[in-house]
């Protein structure tokens, strides 16, 4: 296998960014990251399966039997795209108790008017 030596070019590339303040520097940083970011998002937001939101249950502290009833009340809602996890940790904080109370009223029938809004 051979290896190709890639030409220096720092300095020309770094031309542009010179005259950039910290500040700017930072804000670009940022704003390329979010560039870099986006798609894996939105990848994440339209390729998800009832087994992947099984897993952040689980990963949440639930039991795989919660998790199970849990998935399937948020698919048979249409709700699975948004995130069960996301989901469960919002409607825990908006209600001021904790995850596993919170999933507990969601098994209960409690709260999913709540979700679907």
């Amino acid at each position: 296998m051979t290896s190709y030596e890639r030409p220096d070019d720092f300095e020309s590339r770094r031309e542009r960014l010179r005259e950039l303040t910290d500040e700017e520097l930072h804000a670009r940083f940022w704003d390329l990251v979010d560039q870099i970011v986006a798609p894996l998002i939105e990848e994440a937001r339209s390729h998800t399966s009832p087994s992947i939101e099984r897993s952040v249950l689980l990963r949440m502290g639930l039991s795989s039997i919660e998790a199970k009833g849990l998935v399937d009340g948020f698919a048979a809602r249409g709700l699975l795209g948004h995130g069960t996890g996301r989901l469960l940790l919002e409607l825990a904080e908006a209600k001021g108790i904790t995850v596993r109370e919170a999933a507990q009223a969601l098994l209960g029938g409690r709260y999913w008017q709540d979700l679907e809004q």
